[in-house]
């Protein structure tokens, strides 16, 4: 319920209409029930001494029931249904008040009657339902005559009748602008023929091209299709609707899920949204319950994972967000982008290295985070294979010092962002990140035998995925490039299989990771990996965005086998040999058994890899690694 300190001039000029209403309502039910003879005079004295009570009672019960509160521009079903119940409640007064106070002790006999109250009810509905009304009406009409007149594109929706009245409705209230509907196209057969906020629906999804030509006849061509949820729904065949809208010349759009939480506005149709099976459901209320009011950091916030999870953080309420980067534009991108959102949220970033252990220190000493979250680090992986000694520094000390730091700084959690190369890796971004998750759960081992019972301990955590889908060095982004510049689309093999998810599932389910090891009870789990659905073999996903792009591969656009690059593997796993899956009751995560030495002998080679990378000796380097994680290699068999 709104305070009392936050009602402004319209609020009361809205309780005024309110009060006059119910006046009007009470006077008309008695003049209709009285009009012969003398009763309505007779009665008319007393009526108007219980009316000033009676009024007084009435504003409570409005601001009760949020009639004084609601905005009129979208009064909608919740609204009426509050202005039944507030015209119950004034009539079931009406009813005490004749049968309790007024009947026995003045008149003798009942002063309003049945009949009268019964016809009070209706005539309360409708009086203060007539002029909102009207004015939702008036703004309704107004909306829909300014898109007509403002060079509004006439468009087809194409979803089913639920997304579609969604998007009808932004249009009606002008959060969505510059759109015309002039027509539904819908998988579901039972709304064929149906009119959805006096738009019909035309047909199914298959007619898309019949149903733009017949508007092309009459001279209203419709110039764009906005897609929604459920038309991405893979038995919708969203490709195909994308293609013959391109062969078309449309424009096609696309509304966000609204589980999201985004607000309902239009986007581009990215190649990202056509490529995957539908999204895990969050529960973003969870996720809301975690990081509300909140102070987190995000290490490597500039990159394509870390600055989804800033925007993430920021949308869940964050009180104070800090992100550490590297690299100075990517700092200056992200922070510029959280500004622009104005968000609620203090956000600062700072340039810090994460090998730079006295900085990090300091800087998480002097934030105090609740919560950390970790995503930097070195991840090409022919790269780090050239350069992996670089990789050691980044992914394992890095590392490491960020868990240090996040623990003397007094955080509740810090969660690490993973990869599925960590198990049994062959490549060095899989060893060096394996390195890093068994430092964090032999860490977070210790803190769980060690704590008292007066605070719960810090949860180090790791969360491994796949590929992410248009992230920074994907190949979803190569691919479009390539195909851009006419080809050809390169691929390593033609049977190089590989999992795929969104940036924001992928961020989302990190932080619902995150909700599950800060549970009541703890976990005896301490790395979670995302559920990412069946493996997309790489060479299907290249023909797949070719016919996106309305071309034919093969013919238009060449696919070329470079062959494998050191370090890649055909097939990725999810779990090692001598890691039992565990289900956790979270839709879309599935955790693993700790499996980590002891931290007396992870010391031990940790400052073995100190005086190793001091003196540059890739030897020892490579044998201390490969006694941490002697399951390196085992399978790089399967990568030739």
């Amino acid at each position: 319920m709104t305070r009392l300190s936050h009602l402004t001039l319209r609020n009361f000029l809205i309780a005024l209409h309110d009060l006059l209403a119910t006046t009007a309502a009470l006077f008309a039910a008695f003049y209709l029930r009285f009009e012969g003879g003398d009763g309505f005079f007779d009665r008319l004295p007393l009526l108007l001494q219980i009316l000033p009570y009676f009024l007084a009672f009435s504003v409570v019960v409005f601001f009760i029931f949020n009639l004084t509160t609601t905005k009129w521009r979208f009064i909608s079903l919740p609204d009426a249904l509050n202005i039944i119940r507030v015209a119950t409640v004034l009539t079931v007064a009406l009813l005490v008040l004749d049968y309790i106070f007024v009947a026995p002790n003045v008149r003798g006999a009942f002063f309003l009657g049945k009949v009268t109250i019964i016809l009070y009810w209706f005539l309360e509905i409708a009086f203060l339902s007539a002029l909102r009304m009207a004015y939702r009406y008036f703004r309704y009409t107004r909306v829909r005559r300014h898109a007509r007149t403002e060079d509004a594109a006439p468009t087809l929706l194409i979803g089913r009748a639920a997304d579609a009245e969604v998007l009808l409705r932004g249009i009606e209230s002008g959060a969505i602008k510059r759109i015309w509907p002039v027509g539904v196209l819908s998988p579901s057969s039972s709304d064929r023929g149906q009119l959805i906020r006096n738009v019909p629906v035309l047909g199914a999804i298959d007619d898309v091209e019949d149903v733009i030509a017949d508007f092309a006849k009459r001279n209203k061509a419709i110039a764009r299709i906005v897609m929604t949820p459920s038309a991405f729904e893979p038995e919708a065949h969203p490709e195909s609707i994308l293609m013959r809208a391109r062969r078309l010349g449309v424009i096609v759009n696309r509304m966000p899920s609204l589980d999201s939480g985004d607000a309902p506005r239009l986007t581009a149709v990215a190649v990202e949204d056509l490529l995957l099976r539908p999204s895990e459901k969050i529960d973003y209320v969870r996720l809301e319950a975690l990081i509300r009011d909140k102070a987190v950091i995000v290490t490597g916030g500039g990159g394509s994972i870390g600055s989804e999870i800033c925007e993430r953080i920021v949308a869940f309420g964050a009180a104070r967000l800090l992100i550490v980067e590297h690299s100075e534009p990517a700092l200056y991108a992200v922070t510029e982008a959280l500004a622009a959102q104005g968000a609620a949220a203090t956000i600062e970033g700072r340039i810090a290295d994460i090998r730079d252990r006295e900085r990090i220190m300091r800087l998480m000493a002097e934030f105090k985070p609740d919560i950390v979250f970790h995503a930097a680090a070195l991840k090409h992986v022919p790269i780090l294979e050239r350069d992996w000694s670089e990789g050691v520094k980044t992914n394992i000390f890095g590392s490491i010092n960020v868990a240090d730091a996040a623990l003397a700084a007094g955080a509740e959690a810090m969660v690490m962002i993973s990869t599925d190369k960590a198990i049994e890796p062959v490549s060095m971004l899989g060893l060096t990140k394996r390195f890093a998750e068994m430092y964090c759960q032999a860490l977070d081992h210790d803190l769980a035998v060690q704590a008292g019972s007066t605070k719960p301990p810090m949860r180090l955590i790791s969360v491994r995925f796949g590929n992410v889908l248009a992230s920074n060095g994907s190949v979803v982004p190569k691919f479009k490039a390539q195909i851009e510049a006419g080809g050809p689309v390169t691929v390593t093999h033609p049977d190089m299989v590989r999992y795929f998810m969104t940036i924001r599932e992928a961020c989302d389910l990190v932080i619902t990771a995150a909700t599950h090891a800060l549970g009541t009870q703890r976990p005896d789990v301490s790395v979670y990996v995302l559920n990412m659905g069946q493996p997309v073999k790489i060479v299907d996903l290249a023909e797949r965005m070719i016919r996106l792009s309305g071309l034919q591969p093969g013919y238009d656009i060449e696919i070329v086998f470079t062959g494998m690059r050191p370090g890649e593997r055909l097939h990725e796993i999810l779990f090692a040999s001598e890691e039992p899956t565990r289900e956790i009751g979270v839709a879309g995560i599935m955790a693993a058994q700790p499996n980590e030495p002891p931290m007396q002998t992870l010391r031990k080679w940790i400052a073995a890899l100190e005086q190793a990378i001091a003196r540059d000796d890739r030897a020892t380097i490579r044998t201390i690694l490969k006694d941490a994680v002697p399951e390196f290699g085992v399978n790089a068999s399967a990568a030739s």
